[in-house]
């Protein structure tokens, strides 16, 4: 972790700081040439190290949490596509006006069985995040996304979609491409979509940028990732003027993978390796695959395709419900 660290991850890098300083080759050798043994310091600067992660990690803020999503080394739809499938061969364009590279997707291999993966993809340095817009798509990426989902149902493959973005392009580009019915097509073409579709948020699950994406049979959040109507800065801005409030609109947003649980938007949490999925890919990678993997033999169990859809439905028909209470039932409820 060295280097830049959050303000919550501080005591760790202390932790960390001391540990690297105690194994470096000059303390080693000062150390052999006094007769000391730092094995035992080591040993028990890393049991001190795993305490604190443990406690650090497991009562993160939703705001530190947000934080934790965005992780500059956070693994991204690519690095996950590389780790899990076999064989992907990404394909380019909507075949209406261009190439969104903040979208990538295409067919691989999933355990010798074919599947279509399409996923969200931010980009490492300025250059690549500059040219994918930094995972926010515009009108042409989330018209890709159908047309790969069409292809996958033509196919009679999979679709499993990975999640990761602020939220869509909202530049004059997008409005003139017309962003907002692209995304709104796509919410319709998927929840009727005659094909088995997975969805995992594995980083930032952002407004209508996600739902794009996000229509499934089954959902997954990795444990740090968030999912909300809107970025924390945008709620702060526009409920108090003011963005460095983010942190109280983070709270108020309920856009942890807990929060998304017990509401019924999602269907579990993949555990992330301690300190975060950036720390272990592969091992995250490794998580999501046994979920996939789990999720295609439940949908696989259906007994036809109508069947399929009618059970997607019912799911999204689920979200959102709510109780209505007149005034005297709460007065009566209160006594």
């Amino acid at each position: 972790m060295i280097g830049d660290v959050f303000d919550f991850e501080k005591p760790i890098a202390e932790v960390e700081t001391l540990i690297q300083e105690l194994k470096s080759p000059q303390r080693r050798e000062e150390a052999l040439r006094e007769g000391i043994d730092l094995s035992a310091k080591i040993a028990e600067l890393e049991e001190e190290l795993h305490r604190v992660m443990v406690r650090v990690y497991k009562n993160l803020s939703p705001w530190e949490k947000t934080q934790l999503a965005r992780h500059k080394d956070r693994p991204y739809s690519l690095d996950y596509i590389r780790l899990i499938f076999d064989d992907f061969f990404e394909l380019n364009g909507d075949r209406l006006a261009a190439n969104d590279e903040a979208i990538v997707g295409g067919p691989a291999i999933l355990e010798s069985r074919p599947v279509m993966v399409i996923g969200q993809q931010k980009g490492r340095d300025i250059k690549e995040r500059q040219r994918r817009n930094f995972g926010s798509a515009h009108a042409e990426g989330f018209r890709k996304a159908l047309r790969l989902a069409r292809m996958a149902e033509r196919f009679h493959m999979p679709l499993i979609t990975m999640v990761d973005t602020a939220g869509a392009a909202a530049d004059l580009h997008a409005e003139e491409l017309g962003v907002s019915e692209a995304i709104a097509h796509n919410l319709r073409e998927f929840s009727l979509l005659k094909t088995p579709i997975i969805v995992t948020i594995i980083g930032e699950g952002g407004s209508g940028g996600a739902l794009g994406l996000a229509i499934g049979d089954h959902v997954s959040m990795l444990e740090h990732s968030i999912y909300s109507v809107i970025s924390p800065e945008g709620c702060a801005a526009i409920l108090w003027h003011d963005k460095s409030r983010a942190s109280d609109a983070a709270k108020s947003l309920c856009l942890t993978a807990s929060n998304a649980l017990s509401i019924g938007v999602i269907d579990n949490i993949l555990p992330e390796p301690l300190g975060g999925a950036h720390r272990d890919p592969v091992t995250m990678a490794e998580t999501i695959k046994t979920s996939l993997l789990s999720s295609l033999n439940k949908l696989d169990s259906l007994p036809s395709v109508d069947i399929l859809i009618e059970t997607r439905y019912q799911r999204l028909r689920r979200m959102g419900e709510y109780v209505e209470r007149t005034p005297s039932e709460e007065d009566s409820n209160d006594g």
